[in-house]
């Protein structure tokens, strides 16, 4: 009401607008990005040759609130095809990210890399021979979550991954279930280093005939300051395998493993090397080395 001798205010509706909540066409594009794995090579017998190793195109999209997807194809001289293609659900109860569909598989630290991104031109001796020329991938369902608790102020990580996985090494030919199963430990030990620790444990078999079981541990310890983290860091990486593989009722049991450092020493420049150190998986205990030095120049952020 108004006080006496004042009109009356009368105040006018508020304008209703409506908001359509619906995606516009532009957030309906997926994510792309594409990498180039080009190659010259002077090597004793041959002379120098040039190679077109490897394309990878990646599309990667926001389906709803709870999923995404991604899809990786693989273009190079001797196929096209998809080096993964997953959804994967986030908001599970447990806090658990379930990944559906072909997957790079989470053995050790590199496994779960790509070519391109590897401190080195190709995969370590040991995942080429104990589980495949492009280390181990399959087509499931891998489980992932953190542990409610800490050891020593840790943060700890648990993956299960069911699959079907084609390994020579591990099965001979074709495809077949493959469990694996996965703790990785990760702890900041100061403002510039952190260590990290995991375990894995994966296997299958194919038929009576073929069995392959793979244990393994792999250490992480990397420095890198925050005040100069683009320009100057270290990493030591360590992983050791135990290969038991069973054929025709015969067990052997070899091992190997691969050790790295990586330091850069500049904004541009990386140096760094690998020594591979393995038991052939099958046959007669042959012993296999090498040593690969690396120099690494950055152009950009995005080209190397």
């Amino acid at each position: 009401a108004a006080a006496p001798g004042q009109d009356t205010v009368t105040t006018p509706p508020a304008k209703v607008e409506f908001v359509g909540k619906q995606r516009s066409g532009s957030a309906l594009n997926p994510e792309i990005s594409a990498t180039g794995d080009v190659r010259l090579a002077a090597r004793k017998d041959h002379g120098l040759s040039g190679d077109a190793h490897e394309f990878e195109v990646a599309l990667q999209s926001t389906l709803d609130p709870y999923s995404n997807a991604k899809v990786i194809l693989t273009l190079s001289n001797e196929e096209v095809g998809i080096e993964e293609g997953y959804i994967w659900y986030t908001g599970l109860p447990a806090r658990i990210r379930a990944d559906l569909g072909q997957i790079r598989q989470q053995v050790g630290d590199l496994n779960r890399w790509h070519l391109h991104a590897l401190p080195e031109t190709e995969y370590p001796l040991v995942y080429q021979r104990y589980l495949g020329g492009d280390g181990l991938s399959g087509a499931g369902l891998s489980l992932y979550t953190t542990l409610p608790f800490a050891i020593a102020h840790g943060t700890h990580e648990v993956w299960l991954q069911g699959t079907t996985a084609e390994s020579q090494p591990l099965y001979g030919t074709g495809r077949h279930g493959t469990l694996l199963g996965r703790v990785q430990n990760f702890w900041q030990l100061s403002r510039s280093t952190y260590g990290q620790i995991g375990f894995t444990a994966l296997g299958g078999d194919h038929g009576d005939t073929l069995q392959g079981r793979v244990l393994g541990a792999d250490l992480r310890l990397t420095w890198r300051p925050p005040n100069a983290g683009t320009r100057q860091n270290v990493t030591l990486r360590a992983e050791g395998y135990r290969f038991r593989g069973t054929e025709l009722g015969s067990t052997t049991t070899r091992y190997g493993m691969f050790a790295d450092l990586v330091g850069q020493v500049s904004t541009r420049w990386i140096l760094g090397t690998r020594v591979d150190w393995l038991e052939e998986p099958r046959g007669v205990r042959n012993t296999e080395w090498q040593v690969t030095p690396t120099l690494t120049w950055w152009e950009s952020e995005f080209v190397y």
